[in-house]
């Protein structure tokens, strides 16, 4: 995907004046080894951090090896205010784990007492307004503390993206779409610029991509993607100037930014104008990392980046949209069987999920649209769909929210799609998410989420539960088991 952060992550030992340096440097070393044994990237600075004047060695030394990403390490107690001082002075995501002790024959001369100087530090880096990522146990041997870095990478990704992402809206949310409320502030809380446009400048931009020579390019691109599923080649050429026009506004647009997302206008009267839905673009786009949500859902858009980059895949936006007929249960047999009827539901959109979260799909026209616009005439502006089947396997539902009070809140829950017909149109899939029907209820009512989810394709909630965390944000929602009670649950229910 184009519009993803790389993630460089390096690692400085930090040591206090009255330990042995070299105990945190070989330390250091070992953690070095155990990611190289398992091919995780590090990349390993020399300078130990013992006074302020360290801080500045460190950083150096950082920008030159060109670390994005800083796993700040207790080889033992360390020194509280300038390893705080670093987490504040770098610009960027930061980890804080320590050294355990080895072995009891080495508690005299190499006693680390990491254990201890984790709670000063934890002390200093709440007085610098630092919210670093601290594993749920980040106290551990070189081996686990490789296997904590694994986690830290993906929610440093989440973390490096937001801090370089411009969000572009066309147009106005649909009428009576105020579920798609989207409040700016908490957006710049969060460090993102948001750039909003009309719906003519959109027009306009497509109008310029007449001769445009890429277009040409796209439309062999869209072909071969689409193979059988392409009823309407006619259309293709109208989509590429689409897409053209998006890109390359993309392209000359990110200014100081690096990375760019969509949040588009996208009925009822684009279609007259346009010729056509843009859907299938959208999907297109989604591919590459660069979500475009429908109906102007600017949090939607936020919401899949992140759920992209938390997994490295593409992700898409689905409606959680109806409630799965008892016949289609009883047929799909065990599948569905292991779940109870209220922890399923059907997840849709009218068509811009990507071809590679899809295990069928080909281009149609919208049949809401359809309904809408062409209700009595053969179908023309209404085609652009990519509709099929969302591919089985694991997921993970997200939303990260501006709420209409402008506090921030977020949902996470991970499951699965079944591999059952959904016997229905567009994009959609039969999802499985244990006691959803509670946090239907309790948490996406109760705390008045708006129906568009971001979908992620594997089981991404500890990445994204670590991101929103280091993103400062406290209401962070996810599914309860049955034994658990909701705030708002009635308990004698």
């Amino acid at each position: 995907m184009i519009n993803m952060p790389e993630v460089k992550t390096g690692i400085v030992a930090v040591s206090r004046d009255c330990f042995l340096i070299d105990l945190s440097r070989n330390r250091r070393k070992r953690v070095v080894d155990e990611c190289k044994k398992k091919n995780i990237p590090i990349i390993e600075c020399e300078t130990i951090v013992e006074n302020e004047r360290d801080v500045l060695k460190a950083m150096n030394e950082l920008d030159e090896k060109g670390v994005n990403a800083l796993v700040i390490y207790l080889g033992n107690f360390g020194p509280e205010g300038p390893l705080s001082m670093l987490a504040e002075r770098f610009d960027g995501p930061v980890m804080l784990v320590g050294a355990a002790e080895d072995a009891g024959d080495k508690l005299i001369d190499d006693r680390g007492d990491a254990y201890c100087g984790m709670l000063n530090a934890s002390y200093n880096i709440g007085l610098r307004w630092q919210r670093p990522f601290i594993p749920e146990m980040p106290v551990g041997l070189p081996s686990e503390i490789a296997g904590m870095i694994v986690d830290f990478i993906p929610a440093a990704r989440i973390i490096l993206g937001l801090q370089s992402l411009k969000i572009f809206t066309f147009g106005p949310r649909p009428q009576d779409f105020l579920a798609c409320n989207a409040p700016v502030k908490p957006l710049y809380d969060l460090g993102i610029e948001i750039m909003e446009n009309s719906e003519l400048d959109l027009y306009d931009l497509f109008q310029k991509t007449g001769d445009d020579p890429e277009v040409g390019t796209i439309v062999r691109d869209m072909e071969q993607e689409l193979g059988r599923g392409n009823p309407y080649p006619d259309l293709l050429k109208k989509l590429a100037r689409y897409e053209r026009a998006l890109m390359k506004f993309y392209e000359d647009n990110r200014g100081a930014s690096s990375y760019g997302i969509f949040a588009n206008k996208c009925w009822p009267a684009f279609e007259k104008y346009f010729g056509f839905v843009p859907c299938y673009i959208n999907s297109r786009l989604a591919g590459r990392g660069i979500p475009v949500s429908c109906e102007v859902d600017i949090y939607g858009a936020l919401s899949e980046y992140m759920v992209s980059a938390a997994t490295d895949f593409p992700a898409t936006l689905l409606d959680i949209n109806n409630t799965v007929p008892g016949d289609m249960i009883e047929a799909a047999g065990a599948a569905a069987k292991k779940y109870k009827p209220t922890d399923l539901f059907m997840g849709f959109h009218c068509g811009n999920t990507a071809s590679c979260c899809m295990s069928s799909f080909g281009m149609k026209d919208h049949l809401i649209m359809k309904r809408l616009l062409e209700p009595d005439i053969p179908r023309d502006v209404t085609r652009g769909t990519l509709e099929g089947t969302i591919r089985p396997g694991e997921i993970t539902i997200f939303r990260l929210q501006g709420a209409a009070d402008t506090d921030i809140r977020s949902y996470i829950a991970q499951g699965e799609v079944l591999d059952m017909d959904p016997q229905s149109f567009g994009g959609i899939g039969v999802f499985a998410i244990r006691e959803m029907g509670r946090f239907y209820r309790h948490v996406l009512i109760a705390k008045q989420f708006p129906h568009h989810t971001a979908v992620g394709f594997a089981h991404a909630g500890k990445a994204l539960f670590n991101a929103v965390a280091m993103l400062g944000v406290e209401d962070i929602s996810h599914n309860q088991p049955r034994e658990v009670y909701y705030p708002t649950e009635n308990p004698f229910g």
